[in-house]
């Protein structure tokens, strides 16, 4: 006779069980132990899933575990160091910075360890910044000069503030004194890349929507928060969302994919609220110029005969899913209360951008063979470019190889982050690619140029 199966009671099991309080706080190391010492190794943050493996050519998706070739640069090295460093066991060292500093934080690893172990990869990664900055070591001197910067020009670049808004010249236009929606520049388009700030104010033009500027605007602090400068980045948080609350708009856009992460994402991580209690919506262009397509208020008629690919930005993909805080309590087996809702990166902004390419008459879009969230980095993003530029330029050389294998005529992406580095690469090099934003394929679209 058959033995009896006994029945386990989970719940009973869980409330049994010692429980550890956690949150997810990236101001506390400690927070994210269960997290480190979970790793197992399995490299499920460098290797693209089998399931999408493109091929031996194009297998990895981490920079610097690709770029390196040495676990320490990996997600599952830092894991160990991190732990290390928790228990006081490591200290730091110049070589350890580097280690921790060399990685434009794109979050390939935390979306691969969330396909298998749902450990909170790219938070730790976070906080093991905010530890190297709150124990006096980082971050890192191209970091501190940005920092002075902000401090005193309200700019990543330093450049006047006064000159913040003179790409307005050539855009021909003058925005509105009061609207709902609010364009929030940033510091790349207004200063290093006017071209796109004057796309941007020409597409909400010919669709028809009034915009407003913030009538001081500083910059977001995406370098700041991502080196883990977190308290000048909390000022910066409280600054810009207090300053948008009082023109009283109710859609902040962004051209940018870093500022469009910080403000979606990040901002609500610092002030430890949810996205949705912001109390207005937050937009990248190519969510709103897909709505207006949609709804026949922006039709794409100018012929563009060109083959392109489309580069998903990190912080616009698997970085973007909206923040919610969460704290509770862990139990039996990893298992937490109250139930956390993973932020996985399969639903970030991926079918909005595609959509717009695909409705433009004669426009070829290929697709490159890593693409939405196993998207391979461009390298330039969250501090990466400033303190270690040759990484920077061999991610997107190692990306530029895809364009190439697809026969792209043209590079496309919807960050100027991606655009400069890109550009740099294949001017380097001599490449034919064109290397563009999607702000300028748009209104090439629906509109004259010039």
């Amino acid at each position: 006779m058959a033995e009896r199966q006994t029945k386990i009671d989970v719940k009973k099991l869980f409330a049994e069980s010692p429980k550890t309080p956690v949150k997810l706080d990236i101001t506390d190391l400690n927070n994210f132990v269960y997290d480190m010492s979970r790793c197992i190794k399995c490299k499920g943050c460098t290797w693209v899933d089998h399931i999408y493996m493109p091929g031996a050519q194009f297998r990895t998706k981490c920079p610097t575990a690709t770029r390196y070739l040495y676990d320490s640069y990996g997600a599952n090295g830092k894991m160990r160091i991190g732990i290390a460093l928790a228990e006081g066991k490591l200290q730091w060292t110049d070589k350890l910075l580097e280690i921790i500093y060399a990685d434009p934080l794109c979050g390939a690893c935390d979306v691969g360890c969330k396909r298998n172990l749902d450990l909170e990869i790219g938070l730790t990664l976070e906080a093991l910044r905010v530890k190297a900055v709150q124990d006096g070591v980082g971050p890192l001197p191209a970091h501190k000069k940005i920092a002075q910067n902000i401090e005193k020009q309200h700019n990543f670049f330093g450049s006047p503030h006064n000159n913040r808004t003179t790409w307005l010249s050539k855009a021909k236009l003058t925005p509105a004194q009061k609207a709902d929606v609010l364009y929030f520049v940033g510091c790349s388009a207004s200063y290093s890349n006017p071209e796109i700030a004057q796309a941007t104010a020409n597409i909400l033009k010919a669709a028809g929507t009034d915009f407003m500027l913030m009538p001081d605007e500083w910059c977001c602090g995406n370098t700041v928060f991502s080196v883990g400068m977190i308290e000048e980045a909390r000022a910066l948080a409280r600054r810009n969302v207090e300053e948008v609350k009082k023109t009283g708009a109710k859609t902040v856009l962004t051209s940018c994919a870093e500022g469009y992460r910080m403000w979606k994402v990040d901002y609500p991580k610092l002030l430890n609220c949810s996205t949705d209690d912001l109390g207005f919506k937050v937009v990248h262009l190519v969510e709103y110029v897909a709505e207006q397509i949609k709804e026949g208020k922006l039709k794409p008629t100018k012929s563009m005969n060109m083959r392109v690919a489309y580069h998903d930005s990190c912080s616009l993909s698997r970085l973007s899913e909206p923040w919610t805080p969460w704290e509770g309590e862990r139990g039996w087996m990893g298992m937490v209360e109250p139930r956390l809702t993973r932020r996985r990166g399969t639903n970030g902004v991926y079918f909005q951008p595609r959509d717009i390419l695909k409705s433009i008459p004669g426009l070829e879009l290929v697709e490159m063979p890593r693409t939405r969230e196993n998207a391979f980095c461009c390298g330039a993003g969250r501090g990466t470019k400033e303190a270690f530029p040759d990484l920077a330029q061999w991610s997107a050389r190692h990306r530029l190889e895809e364009v190439k294998y697809v026969g792209a005529e043209a590079l496309v992406s919807a960050c100027p982050w991606c655009k400069n580095n890109f550009a740099q690469a294949v001017k380097e090099d001599g490449d034919a690619i064109e290397v563009l934003d999607i702000s300028e394929v748009i209104l090439a679209s629906i509109a004259t140029k010039g």
